[in-house]
């Protein structure tokens, strides 16, 4: 068999499919009719220049997340610190911290969660980085900055999160395939959905350098709140950047101590 540019289709593509792989692809088949996310269906997805195992496990990797890495990149490139200390707050399928140290070959990354089940999935993703990402990406369990050792305290050039900021009163007007299939920790804050980025932010303090950033996603309607709280916080320069379809964001805090 031909295409139309006269190249010849493989000849598996002529082969029957076998009674297990047809039992598989009815059975993927009936999970996406189910509600199923196709991400979960598939096991993987496609995150910037990366292909991420999910699961159940963690939240599905979104082109939100991927303008929060790009300001990310930016910050970094903005701060020219050599070998740069990185720290991705609730990390999930580790899709933050993962790029960052696969598109800028210097940084040093930490990436922290709460959930077991998580690093799991972040762990089977870093391992398919290769070994030269891999030595420089640290998976620790904890809960936000309790995860990270003492030693790092003051040395961190930039933290980055995407934390739960959907509050408890917002959860029946997220879509069923989110509501009902995604990890219900990593999506709920709390009652106002700022519970996470408070904590975030009121320990920035104790962890980031004297010139250093802090880049968090939160919800839409979250930017005046958020960046309110980042200015308590003691942060002097505090900015919102907007999603690829306008919506601010990515808030961005900078850190100028002395």
């Amino acid at each position: 068999m031909e295409d139309s540019s006269g190249g010849a289709w493989p000849a598996v593509l002529d082969e029957r499919a076998t009674a297990r792989g047809g039992n598989v692809f009815l059975s993927m088949v009936g999970r996406r009719q189910a509600g199923e996310p196709v991400q979960y269906v598939l096991r993987h997805w496609a995150f910037r220049r990366l292909d991420l195992m999910v699961d159940s496990r963690v939240l599905i990797p979104r082109p939100e997340t991927e303008v929060v890495v790009e300001v990310a990149l930016e910050e970094l490139r903005r701060l020219r610190a050599a070998g740069p200390v990185v720290v991705d707050l609730g990390t999930g399928s580790g899709a933050i911290a993962l790029s960052i140290a696969s598109e800028r070959g210097d940084t040093q990354a930490w990436a922290t969660d709460i959930a077991e089940g998580a690093l799991a999935v972040a762990s089977a993703n870093l391992a398919g980085l290769g070994a030269q990402a891999v030595g420089r990406v640290r998976l620790v369990q904890g809960s936000w900055w309790e995860a990270l050792p003492d030693g790092l305290r003051h040395t961190v050039s930039l933290v980055v999160a995407n934390p739960p900021y959907v509050a408890e009163g917002e959860l029946a007007q997220l879509p069923l395939e989110v509501s009902s299939w995604e990890p219900r920790e990593a999506l709920i804050a709390g009652p106002t959905g700022l519970e996470a980025f408070e904590v975030i932010v009121g320990g920035a303090s104790e962890w980031l350098a004297e010139r250093s950033a802090l880049v968090v996603e939160i919800a839409p309607h979250q930017a005046g709140a958020a960046s309110a709280l980042a200015l308590r916080a003691g942060f002097g320069d505090v900015t919102v950047r907007p999603d690829l379809a306008g919506r601010e964001r990515v808030l961005v805090a900078r850190a100028e101590r002395t």
